[in-house]
């Protein structure tokens, strides 16, 4: 993230900032000290030519004038000859390129921190975040002709050339034009958030805060989902593919995030899913792998999901083993492939439970109550069942459970039954259960709409944990991702008749309610 500050008129620049002076330093500035050297004409030129930015907009006020302030600052300053000067000019004189010209050369050789030359290496922040190693004549690997000269508002080492600019991997998203429908779809999300905490205020007029001094932070919601790839003190693995791979992902993500008519900023909401689905498994925080080699883990990984968002052996055969090429980063590596290296079964397209013995999924309930238990045992879900007990020994009844996070796509709509034998192993009850389901869901239009299962009964088997498919390749016409409402629910419904009571067992462990992933049937 970088912190931008704003002023509230330019002319208060050099009355705002008044930075102490080095101790022992002379009584020139970091720009008069420059101009005096000879080797530094070509620096001072771009220095002179290049305008400062705060909150992207351009300022009267240049580099030159900058370092000629009160403002402290350590300069890196590289020697004629060294960089190419005019197309530096060139660039500064169009309305993209100034910008453009600050952020990789300018402010990659300045510092707002005061650093002095040691044998020891230290890292050092440059202006635009970029950190570099000082330390044992070098900067970086860049060899520091003249170090340690002290000013009256900073510390100028002299460079033998200039310091390279590195790409993070944000950048390389953004500016490299193999990744342009990438870098599109994360500069939708980039924003300007106004800090009141760290902003100085002057007082209030007419009942509104002034502040001598904002703090901007610019910042990009996406990433915040899965992971701060523009951060420099971070270090990550990140796999992307070229334009054309990711168009082809994204055209097919997209359907499966479609809401309905009635669902608020659906569209947004749709590119923004979309967008989460190709990137949050695309990304690996290196502080969060244990054994890189043998897998990886994205940010989206949870212990109690374990089949999801981990990837064995990425660099022999999986998602890391083919890339067009590899790109070093100044936060990670990045690796460049041709298509998106993933299916959406292994990503975004996941299983989805509601767990029995998870209470707050049931919305209603008639003729009946129920029991939460505990069952350690690799057969059964999540390590607990519902146990559901009829209200006499000829009610039949009913219970709906809300389904989560389901997307515009196809899933197998199972009942997961638990035989009596988890709870009463020595003398258990081996009537199987006779029920009957009904699938509620909204269309496009957000009107609900219900499949009774085509009025089948369903008969467990009372001998083992049942998977039994109430619906095969039910199509859910929209998603509900991320929603809190209750748009989509199964019903589960004894339906005994009095004369089979002896035949059918009234009382279900119901271990969950489980969608899988299946394909559209013709």
């Amino acid at each position: 993230m970088l912190v931008v500050g704003g002023l509230t008129a330019c002319s208060e620049w050099d009355d705002h900032y008044k930075a102490s002076a080095e101790a022992g330093g002379n009584n020139l500035t970091l720009w008069q000290t420059m101009k005096q050297n000879q080797q530094l004409s070509d620096f001072c030129e771009v220095l002179q030519n290049t305008a400062v930015f705060r909150q992207h907009k351009k300022t009267s006020v240049s580099y030159a004038d900058l370092l000629d302030s009160g403002q402290s600052f350590t300069v890196l300053a590289p020697v004629n000859g060294t960089f190419n000067k005019d197309s530096l000019l060139q660039l500064v004189a169009t309305n993209q390129g100034d910008s453009m010209v600050e952020k990789s050369f300018v402010l990659n050789h300045l510092s707002r921190s005061n650093v002095s030359l040691f044998d020891q290496m230290q890292q050092m922040r440059m202006a635009n975040t970029k950190l570099v190693e000082i330390g044992n004549g070098k900067a970086g690997d860049i060899t520091i002709l003249t170090p340690n000269q002290h000013t009256h508002n900073g510390i100028l080492h002299v460079l033998q050339s200039q310091l390279p600019y590195s790409y993070n991997l944000y950048e390389a998203m953004t500016d490299l034009p193999q990744f342009q429908t990438i870098g599109q779809t994360l500069r939708q999300y980039e924003e300007d958030f106004f800090d009141e905490n760290k902003s100085l205020s002057s007082g209030m007029l007419d009942g509104v805060p002034i502040y001598v001094d904002s703090v901007v932070i610019e910042r990009n919601q996406l990433l915040e989902g899965f992971g701060l790839i523009n951060a420099e003190d971070s270090t990550y693995l990140m796999v992307a593919p070229t334009n054309d791979g990711w168009q082809k992902a994204w055209d097919e993500a997209m359907p499966y995030f479609t809401f309905d008519e009635t669902v608020e900023k659906r569209d947004s909401l749709q590119q923004y899913w979309a967008s989460r689905a190709l990137l949050d498994d695309a990304v690996f925080s290196m502080t969060l792998q244990n054994s890189p080699q043998d897998s990886l883990i994205s940010g989206q990984y949870n212990r109690l999901q374990p089949k999801y968002h981990v990837f064995y052996k990425p660099f022999d055969t999986g998602i890391l083993s083919n890339p067009e090429r590899i790109i070093h980063c100044s936060n990670g590596t990045l690796y460049q492939t041709r298509e998106w290296p993933f299916r959406p079964e292994d990503t975004y397209f996941q299983e989805l439970k509601t767990e029995g013995e998870m209470e707050s999924r049931i919305i209603d309930y008639s003729s009946c109550s129920y029991d939460t238990r505990i069952f350690s045992a690799d057969s059964i879900s999540e390590s607990g069942y519902l146990d559901i007990i009829p209200a006499s020994a000829t009610a039949n009844w009913n219970v709906t459970f809300r389904v989560d996070n389901t997307l515009a796509a196809c899933y197998d709509v199972c009942a997961v039954v638990l035989p009596k034998s988890v709870y009463n192993p020595t003398n258990p009850d081996l009537r199987p259960c006779k029920f009957r389901a009904n699938i509620s869901y909204v269309d496009a239009n957000g009107k609900q709409q219900n499949f009774n299962c085509e009025n089948t009964n369903f008969i467990s088997d009372p001998l083992r944990v049942d998977t039994i498919v109430l619906a095969k390749a039910f199509s859910f016409p929209v998603c509900n991702y991320d929603q809190t409402n209750q748009k989509i629910t199964v019903r589960l419904n004894c339906n005994i008749l009095a004369r089979e009571s002896t035949t059918y067992a009234r009382e279900m462990y119901l271990d969950c309610i489980y969608l899988r992933p299946a394909k559209r049937e013709d």
